[in-house]
């Protein structure tokens, strides 16, 4: 069953908190975040992408970076600009993105259901991110940005949650610069507190990572070094608990997370159609963008062309979660076989487009002469990615994107 806690955090002051929040780490490159963040002393980004305050030669791995963070935090925290909550909480976490909207519970998640498998993973982690992240986590001794997890929901978290929205006024109330607007409740009342702890200690049998594997592994290892070091280690401490938000099942959007290719594999645009026609039906929708609308239907745009991609029935019959995804099927009825792709983690011919960037996105990077080939997948489903995480297995990369995203630095975690 999951274990969660209430946490004493670091929060931005009263009418900074829309200067403090900032997107997450890994959704912008450096001289993106040094852009966004531009003159503001108080975006988080200078603590989660601390490289902004160098040079654009620095090595962004470089020992000076890690210390910056920590600098930046302890600056933070000693100018007002962060502020410590007075006893451990709980916070619910409301974000609207047009008629989306999604409720999450911000709280400490157990390190020891990390490792056991209560908290349930679909993606494996890249060794050279994750010594990042805990070279971060270690020097920084914060958790700076959320794990985003899921679990299937449940009536009485729910009721909880909207009995209490309702007879309280946010704490914090903003809509950040792309339109997402971000609410945060403080929950200090002890009764409440244990009885949500209760129920998702009774009721809640497992939790998903739904974004954040990086995160979720390098916080649970720097937990498990200092457990490991510390001779009076009970188990209570707060290197114990990683920072996340837990969001019903019935509440996560997952949109499509799509592919581009630098080339077509030796083959020129006759060949390369004439044998995707062995496995595809092929229809050309010329400059009509087509995006998929089902499973087995993809989308490609090829020299100024947009194609109908139908998997041909024969093909792509299986039970197995992993097999069945549509992206597996992508490999391995075309990556792999026409456009000799073995591995999409370690290719470098091919390259993912979050799907909040839209079709146009697509076409640009075709256009552009940056890539070749682009093609549209239809997003997997909430269901599909339980069944996954369920069998123990993995989904191939980049194969979910969740919007709309959290933001960085509304709610910070120091387990030291």
């Amino acid at each position: 069953m999951a274990k969660i806690k209430a946490i004493q955090a670091f929060r931005p002051a009263k009418g900074k908190e829309k200067d403090v929040a900032s997107q997450p780490y890994d959704v912008l490159n450096s001289k993106e975040a040094k852009l966004e963040a531009g003159s503001n002393p108080h975006s988080f980004l200078r603590i989660i992408k601390s490289e902004i305050d160098f040079e654009d030669d620095v090595d962004v791995y470089s020992d000076k970076i890690y210390q910056k963070a920590k600098d930046n935090f302890e600056k933070f925290v000693k100018t007002g600009v962060l502020v410590q909550d007075q006893v451990p909480c709980l916070y619910f976490y409301k974000l609207v993105m047009d008629d989306i909207s999604q409720i999450g519970l911000v709280c400490g998640s157990s390190i020891d259901d990390y490792f056991n498998g209560v908290i349930k993973k679909h993606e494996y982690t890249r060794p050279k991110k994750e010594k990042d992240r805990i070279k971060h986590i270690k020097t920084s001794e914060i958790h700076a940005g959320p794990v985003f997890l899921t679990y299937k929901a449940n009536k009485n978290i729910d009721q909880i949650a909207t009995d209490y929205l309702k007879n309280n006024k946010a704490d914090v109330n903003f809509t950040a610069t792309d339109g997402i607007q971000h609410s945060l409740w403080v929950l200090d009342d002890p009764e409440t507190i244990n009885e949500i702890i209760h129920i998702f200690n009774k009721e809640i049998p497992a939790t998903y990572i739904a974004d954040g594997h990086h995160r979720a592994a390098s916080t649970s290892k720097v937990g498990k070094m200092l457990s490991e070091e510390n001779p009076n280690h009970t188990g209570k401490e707060e290197y114990n608990s990683f920072l996340s938000v837990l969001f019903p099942d019935n509440q996560v959007n997952i949109i499509d997370y799509n592919r581009v290719v630098k080339d077509l594999n030796g083959m020129s645009e006759k060949e390369f159609l004439s044998k995707l026609s062995e496995r595809f039906e092929v229809k050309s929708t010329g400059k009509e963008i087509f995006k998929p609308k089902k499973v087995k239907e993809f989308g490609m745009y090829l020299s100024g062309s947009w194609y109908n991609l139908q998997l041909k029935s024969v093909y792509g019959e299986t039970k197995d979660p992993v097999e069945s995804l549509d992206t597996s099927l992508l490999q391995d009825h075309l990556f792999g076989p026409l456009l000799g792709i073995k591995d999409q983690r370690t290719d470098e011919r091919i390259d993912f487009v979050g799907g909040i960037r839209g079709m146009k996105e697509l076409e640009k990077r075709v256009d552009s002469g940056d890539v070749k080939v682009a093609f549209s997948i239809f997003p997997v489903s909430i269901k599909q990615l339980f069944d996954v995480a369920d069998s123990g297995n993995v989904m191939p990369p980049k194969s979910t994107w969740f919007e709309p995203k959290l933001r960085s630095g509304l709610v910070v975690y120091k387990y030291k």
